[in-house]
């Protein structure tokens, strides 16, 4: 499949790595639909894309029912989901004001494992329909995951806890999928300036930097965006997770 042939759902397609992926994947010729709850930016984003923008909320069923329903009438169908959207609130399991709160932890969860997986398993409702290439292939599915899943820090245990469940969920849903020509696939990114990270200083954004293997440089997230890209159109890819983070292995 080549991006010049596709028509991708890109939830968190406002802004960072969602964006990125938005604007790399319309440069190059595909479709594009942005999912995300930030209506101002996201139409903006998708104006400029020429793409199309719909308000959703990945954790709620009907909302992206809706959403992909609108994606698919507007696009001719789907080929592709690249699930971007996710929060990362940083909390200690025992800190100062006490335990872990519970919701916030349930929070992360909802939107970035059950998120996903509720975009993408109504996503491959829709791209199961597509007829299928010579090899039986009608399209993939890419989950976002993290090295926090592998090596979380402190006050990483919601975040690196739904990051780890995008981990586990890539191979069976490929194996679930398989019958029906779809690819999952997962890419866990290391430390990349998005927004969440420009808001930092300088000087703990150059400390992260600092800690990274080679480059020693924070990702850029239209690195993101050209393996997300190159995920679609190598057909081989199936079942995997792939880390991009300047060989960073967080203590």
């Amino acid at each position: 499949m080549k991006l010049d042939q596709t028509c991708a759902v890109i939830t968190g397609g406002a802004s960072g790595l969602g964006e990125a992926t938005a604007r790399h994947f319309a440069a190059n010729g595909a479709k594009v639909a942005l999912f995300d709850l930030n209506e101002k930016r996201g139409q903006a984003v998708a104006e400029e894309l020429g793409g199309t923008f719909h308000k959703t909320d990945v954790t709620d069923e009907d909302s992206v029912a809706a959403a992909i329903a609108a994606a698919k009438a507007a696009m001719g169908t789907i080929t592709a989901a690249v699930n971007c959207a996710g929060i990362a609130p940083a909390a200690t399991t025992i800190g100062k004001k006490g335990p872990h709160p519970l919701h916030v932890f349930q929070q992360t969860i909802d939107i970035n494992l059950v998120g996903s997986f509720n975009v993408a398993r109504l996503a491959a409702e829709v791209i199961a329909e597509n007829a299928a290439e010579a090899d039986g292939a009608r399209g993939v599915i890419i989950n976002t995951a993290s090295i926090a899943a592998i090596d979380g820090q402190r006050g990483q245990a919601a975040y690196a806890a739904s990051k780890g469940g995008i981990v586990g969920l890539s191979l069976p849903m490929a194996r679930d999928l398989a019958r029906s020509g779809i690819r999952v696939m997962a890419i866990a990114p290391g430390i990349f300036l998005t927004p969440m990270l420009q808001g930092l200083p300088q000087e703990v954004q150059d400390q992260l930097a600092a800690d990274v293997t080679c480059p020693k440089r924070l990702g850029d997230p239209s690195e993101y965006a050209r393996l997300a890209g190159f995920i679609v159109e190598n057909g081989y890819l199936n079942g995997e997770v792939i880390r991009i983070d300047g060989a960073l292995r967080m203590q």
